[in-house]
């Protein structure tokens, strides 16, 4: 009996010992690999990861690292970067920006500023940066449907008498934003085009570009900021992108035309879906006429032109129909892709997501440029506190913070770009149709049907809550209404559709928002990480 627990003992022994060796060797094995594997560059447009061949040990990076005399790399100058550079810059920072064309940029887009972007503006001093360009201040909207006309003022009782909406020529914009960045001794701009991010165990220690001449450089900082917009090559190491296009802008330029409400932007309730008008000079009109889908007439052959004057034309207001005629016989149409993309950001130490190339949402809202300068203003205030960005824990933390506190704003902005452009939208459903006269009508009350909804949509208010409940207010309109004056089994039935369709419209844009971030963000830990409001000034 003895022999045999011997023989057990001495035979576990050895299962053991040879299990503890095989276990040993795989994590040496592992090991080797890190470390071999730790010096990478992380290539933007297809996420390769390549060792770096001038890189062999951590001790040759950290005396280069150490050497940089820059703060944050900024890598974009549109509206995002260039209110970023100033800001930063602004604190003392040293920043570089990279842009691929310093040149005056000639969009079709993010010409409108809602009032609570331009308080935003004035929050980081670039207030000044909308004056000596034509801009014109927009005071609310003008809603058009079937002959019917309802006006929606921005709510600005509240505030003093210079905040309202702007609408401007982008280029002019961006051009005034970069301009006042680069008076600041410690902001450099320069040309050039980022091709990869630079990654060292794990954090973004800088970029990789070529510069206006075509020369391939690297340069170092403890904090990169990617801000190269919609249509960003570097943006998938850094988040998911799960981009939609749900439809294209057709853009115009009516020249010495006068809308029927001044000062106001326009939107067409059309089939198939929204027109939009809005001055951006002293005499000139942006028309947006939005296409869904992917799929446009060519422009080249004449198909584009063909639309616009028999399907579209008949539908605008008729103090602008001559102007948008004359508008597509210059020929001067230009289109761009509608992308949404929900924020869905992989924390990585060193870098950060900003702008068009983190989060977009339709710009039937006009809402993007709200975003971004509110997501300025959360990001200054976190990064405040830090004296040194090259302590990769605190600034690993507060960069994670900044997903969760920026949510509230962002995400009533997105939720109702993405849901009023579904429910604006012509369909032959008739729950659908119902929707959208409902929604017509219940902003043509007046009062708090009508100040609500504008005050989250022109950034005044961004509440959640108070966005859902005025979406399903809507349905609710649309539901009683159709009980009077009796409510018939199909009348009632169709109400019930009514409500179903709305919940399958909003839904699923607060779930690829983020419930807990979105209505709960005090229950997120990172939320409790930012600093206080004492400790920020």
């Amino acid at each position: 009996m003895e022999n045999t627990i011997d023989n057990s003992f001495i035979v576990g022994t050895f299962f053991v010992s040879l299990l503890a060796f095989v276990v040993q060797s795989i994590l040496r094995r592992r090991t080797s690999n890190s470390v071999s594997h730790s010096r990478k560059i992380v290539y933007g447009y297809n996420n390769v990861l390549k060792n770096r061949s001038d890189l062999t040990c951590g001790e040759c990076f950290q005396p280069r690292y150490r050497s940089v005399d820059t703060d944050v790399i900024i890598v974009g100058a549109g509206v995002s970067g260039a209110a970023l550079a100033h800001t930063l810059g602004k604190e003392g920072r040293k920043i570089r920006v990279i842009e691929r064309d310093l040149t005056e940029p000639d969009r079709i887009v993010g010409e409108l500023l809602q009032p609570g972007g331009y308080l935003k503006l004035i929050e980081l001093g670039l207030q000044d940066c909308v004056e000596e360009i034509d801009a014109q201040r927009i005071l609310g909207y003008a809603l058009f449907k079937d002959g019917k006309i309802t006006k929606l003022p921005y709510p600005l009782e509240k505030f003093r008498s210079g905040v309202s909406g702007r609408a401007f020529h982008n280029g002019r914009f961006v051009q005034r934003m970069r301009e006042k960045a680069a008076t600041l001794p410690n902001v450099t701009m320069e040309q050039g085009t980022v091709t990869s991010l630079i990654e060292d165990e794990g954090t973004i220690r800088g970029v990789q570009y070529k510069n206006k001449s075509g020369q391939v450089t690297k340069v170092f900082a403890p904090l990169t900021i990617v801000c190269d917009g919609c249509f960003s090559n570097l943006r998938r190491s850094l988040c998911k992108p799960q981009v939609e296009v749900p439809s294209c802008f057709v853009g115009l330029v009516l020249k010495n035309c006068e809308l029927p409400y001044p000062n106001h932007g326009h939107v067409v309730l059309a089939d198939p879906s929204p027109i939009l008008f809005y001055p951006i000079s002293s005499n000139e009109v942006r028309c947006l006429v939005d296409i869904p889908g992917q799929n446009l007439p060519s422009v080249g052959n004449g198909d584009m032109s063909k639309y616009l004057k028999t399907i579209v034309a008949p539908q605008v207001p008729p103090e602008v129909h001559a102007a948008f005629m004359a508008a597509i016989d210059s020929g001067n149409i230009k289109t761009m892709p509608n992308r949404s993309m929900p924020a869905s950001p992989v924390s990585t130490p060193g870098a950060l997501l900003l702008g068009d190339a983190f989060n977009m949402r339709h710009p039937l809202t006009g809402g993007g440029m709200t975003v971004a300068l509110a997501d300025i203003v959360v990001l200054r205030d976190l990064l405040k506190p830090l004296q040194d960005f090259t302590d990769a824990n605190s600034l690993t933390k507060y960069l994670e913070s900044f997903y969760t506190l920026r949510k509230p704003v962002a995400s009533t902005i997105n939720t109702l770009a993405g849901a009023l452009y579904v429910v604006f939208c012509a369909s032959p459903d008739k729950a659908r149709k119902e929707m959208r006269e409902a929604c017509f009508d219940y902003l043509s009350l007046g009062g708090v049907c009508s100040t609500g909804p504008v005050g989250l949509l022109s950034g005044l208010n961004p509440s959640p809550v108070c966005l859902v409940l005025h979406f399903f207010a809507v349905a609710v309109y649309g539901f009683g209404r159709l009980l009077l004056p009796l409510p018939t089994p199909k009348r009632l039935w169709l109400g019930v559709r009514l409500i179903l369709g709305a919940s399958g419209i909003i839904f699923p844009i607060i779930k690829a928002e983020g419930v807990r971030q979105m209505f709960f963000p005090a229950s997120v830990p990172a939320y409790n990480r930012a600093p206080s409001k004492k400790g920020s000034q």
